[in-house]
């Protein structure tokens, strides 16, 4: 197997078992109000919320959500999400996989990007089949402004995107310039000037 592919598929699977991991921590062990209410189906349909379990005061906390849309919490509606974000979703690791084909063994930034991408867009495609919504957990503000919940594939996803700026057509290889006689060495010349 060539490089590029072992490292897409190394990172996209450490990113998609971090992410199913931590969701199903979130799911199994963060506090809901009422205690013991059923997950997610009682969250979704309002009978029960999520409660912050803070990680840094004013700042960070934990609470277990789930999102019907895309990522923080985007695209929120239900009606015809599911379908339309699971179409994306498949679509975005086809076109994943197509760049992998595409790219080179040198561009190994590239291949990190693309598997972190792959990854994420995987994580919650699984969890959009299965529960027909997103779990999301991470929570951060600042005191009462808050940023929308989010999970580990989100995160994937963002750094993913913004890596593949940096690399999308990597370091170029480089065929060696043939030398032309413009391009002769000088004592070459010197030598030609002195049989002359």
């Amino acid at each position: 197997m060539q490089r590029r592919w072992k490292i897409f598929l190394i990172v996209a699977m450490i990113t998609l078992v971090a992410d199913h991991a931590t969701k199903y921590w979130a799911r199994n062990s963060l506090p809901t109000h009422p205690a013991g209410c059923a997950i997610p189906a009682d969250v979704v349909s309002h009978k029960c919320v999520g409660v912050k379990d803070t990680v840094i005061d004013g700042y960070w906390d934990w609470r277990l959500s789930f999102n019907p849309g895309s990522a923080f919490g985007l695209f929120d509606s239900q009606t015809g999400a599911r379908v339309f974000l699971s179409i994306i979703g498949i679509l975005a690791v086809v076109a994943m996989v197509f760049m992998v084909k595409k790219a080179r063994n040198d561009q190994r930034l590239l291949a990190i990007a693309l598997g972190l991408v792959a990854g994420g867009a995987v994580g919650n495609l699984l969890d959009r089949m299965y529960f027909g919504v997103v779990t999301d957990f991470v929570l951060w503000h600042y005191h009462a402004k808050e940023w929308p919940v989010f999970n580990v594939a989100d995160v994937a996803l963002v750094i993913g995107v913004g890596m593949m700026f940096f690399d999308v057509d990597g370091k170029k290889g480089k065929k060696p310039k043939k030398r032309g006689a413009a391009d002769a060495p000088a004592d070459a010349t010197a030598k030609t000037d002195a049989a002359g």
